[in-house]
């Protein structure tokens, strides 16, 4: 199975952008698009709709950066949403000369900036910013599960992602 194609939105009224254009570039946006679809507490969602300019520190240019997911839930909050492995958020660990790390730490340094450009674009607007991580979309319900023959398991039905109330 592909990690990455076209989904087919099955609510377009749902969808806020061009609906027959929707990409997913992994298993998790893909599940993550479907939760969005059958989730009755998002309003409207969109996929790569939102770009945001953001500034590389390692070639001193500026680069368009497209938003994962932005949406919008029923109680008015919009929030931005980038899916990404946890190992992306965190910087390498074995600091070396390595063409590895080298890359891990180039990639670290540009999701910094993309991210940090998010934070500003989306608090301009009294949004939210998120990075939703497999940690993450494995709490809120949402994850890539294979089967043993290497297809996806049908997705069953999910919760909606409701934020732990703070101890006082």
């Amino acid at each position: 199975m592909a990690y990455s194609g076209k989904y087919t939105v099955k609510n377009p009224a749902k969808y806020k952008g061009d609906h027959t254009k929707v990409t997913y570039r992994s298993m998790w946006e893909r599940n993550c698009f479907a939760w969005c679809e059958g989730n009755s507490q998002v309003k409207e969602w969109s996929s790569e709709e939102v770009i945001i300019p953001y500034y590389y520190d390692v070639d001193k240019k500026y680069h368009r950066y497209f938003m994962d997911l932005k949406i919008t839930y029923t109680n008015g909050k919009t929030v931005l949403i980038e899916i990404k492995p946890a190992k992306e958020t965190q910087p390498p660990k074995k600091k070396d000369k390595s063409r590895r790390y080298i890359n891990e730490a180039l990639t670290y340094v540009k999701n910094q900036n993309k991210w940090d450009a998010a934070r500003e674009y989306a608090k301009d607007r009294r949004w939210g910013f998120e990075i939703w991580t497999e940690h993450t979309l494995e709490a809120m319900g949402i994850n890539k599960t294979q089967s043993k023959k290497g297809g996806l398991k049908p997705l069953k039905p999910l919760k909606p992602f409701r934020k732990k109330p703070k101890k006082k």
